[in-house]
């Protein structure tokens, strides 16, 4: 493959009222993004290729770094020139961490900055970075909450679409957030079920590690505490479709035998710190149910549900392994977080988030668009988004078991090559 790296100068505030003030002008940020070709095509006819942006998960986490051409992206590149996008505050766009955001001042200012870093604002740079290519109408591919900004986008600016593909990414349309967190507990339940009657062997390690946390402590490489509610977070894992047995290849590991009797292994606490710190994505925990936030305050819904499914405790028995859920206890735990708390909080209260999807034009869409749905999906509950695919005129769904949250991880080419042709007629 070929690829090539992009900057692009944006306005922090798309939305802004024109002032007319001939002072400096408003604040700007970088955007950047890495085109990917593949070098089966000529440079000549590369240059011809139609544009492919593809928009990832997160919210928080840079676009992929590809090493090479695979899964969807071999697919995808035999037709575009893909565009991997680093959504503003993620990667190289102007990133922010528990470093760079305090430079903003106050934990109200640094608030107010973060408002301006949802699908709304992602959608807008890509319109311009459009215009910047050169482009005409292009096509956009969202997995998980790029799936998200696609509906945003098919919202606000469908004159720049010619076609979006969709992967475990339909996102409510309205209603709460703590509607979201009501049915994906009931999935990730669900999910504990069967993993655990895949390796029951599995259920007696983790009920061992909970007991050991509540009269020991363990420390993970960054000095942090390893506590319940922190191991329970491993459930990441459950999210996959192959992945999942990584959590068995976790688990296998979590003891040794010391002078002082059994402790956590080394090799366990290096892994498990991987997946329980925010470090290098702190707005994932920062911004996560803000994408949910439509004209009131999300409130910490996740941790308000999660009373009312005791089964999830840190101290319930046996012990549940959990989804993508953000708590505030995160802000207490994690020392990347730690200093981000007021903000955290802020945000969470904020009561008037602005919309982020657009019904009637949705109702009357002319953009050809198709999803997959994935029948079990713990983070993007099924039910929920065959109601928003409904409400989306001429969206196509393929509705399948066949995959769970990050299935085009495992079978991503032949994932996007049927989303591709049900959004394009034979022969077009």
């Amino acid at each position: 493959m070929r690829t090539a790296e992009h900057y692009f100068t944006v306005p922090l505030d798309h939305f802004a009222p024109a002032t007319g003030d001939s002072g400096a002008g408003p604040e700007t940020i970088t955007v950047f993004a890495r085109e990917y070709v593949s070098s089966d095509h000529s440079r000549a006819k590369a240059e011809d290729l139609p544009w492919l942006l593809f928009l990832q998960g997160g919210p928080g986490g840079r676009g992929n770094r590809l090493a090479s051409l695979g899964g969807w992206s071999k697919a995808a590149a035999r037709d575009f020139r893909i565009l991997m996008l680093d959504q503003r505050g993620t990667g190289l766009s102007s990133p922010i961490d528990r470093n760079s955001l305090p430079v903003r001042g106050t934990a109200e200012a640094q608030a107010a900055y973060l408002e301006h870093f949802r699908a709304d604002s992602i959608v807008a740079d890509a319109e311009l970075i459009r215009a910047a290519l050169g482009s005409g109408p292009w096509s956009i591919y969202g997995q998980s909450y790029g799936g998200f900004c696609a509906l945003t986008y098919l919202s606000f600016a469908p004159e720049g679409l010619r076609e979006a593909l969709i992967t475990g990414g339909l996102a409510p349309l309205s209603g709460h957030a703590d509607d979201v967190y009501r049915a994906t507990f009931g999935r990730v339940a669900a999910r504990n079920t069967e993993y655990f009657d895949w390796y029951p062997e599995d259920r007696l390690v983790v009920d061992r590690i909970a007991d050991h946390l509540r009269h020991a402590d363990e420390f993970l490489p960054d000095g942090g505490r390893l506590t319940v509610e922190r191991f329970q977070m491993v459930g990441a894992f459950l999210g996959g479709n192959t992945r999942v047995d990584g959590l068995h290849y976790l688990l296998e590991g979590a003891f040794t035998d010391t002078a002082h009797g059994p402790r956590l292994s080394d090799a366990f606490l290096e892994q498990v710190q991987g997946l329980v710190s925010r470090l290098g994505n702190p707005l994932y925990a920062l911004m996560h149910e803000s994408i949910y936030g439509q004209g009131r305050p999300t409130d910490w819904a996740a941790w308000r549900v999660l009373g009312e499914y005791p089964e999830f405790r840190p101290d319930a028995e046996p012990l549940l392994l959990t989804g993508e859920m953000v708590y505030p206890w995160y802000f207490e735990q994690d020392a990347a977080l730690e200093p981000l708390r007021e903000v955290a909080h802020l945000l969470a209260a904020k009561p008037d988030w602005k919309p982020l999807y657009d019904r009637r034009r949705l109702a009357a869409n002319s953009v050809p668009t198709a999803a997959a749905v994935y029948r079990d999906d713990i983070y993007v509950d099924r039910d929920l988004s065959l109601e928003t695919a409904a409400a989306v005129r001429g969206l196509q769904v393929w509705e399948t078991a066949e995959f769970h949250h990050d299935g085009i991880s495992d079978d991503g080419e032949a994932i996007f090559s049927r989303l591709l042709g049900m959004v394009r007629p034979a022969g077009s």
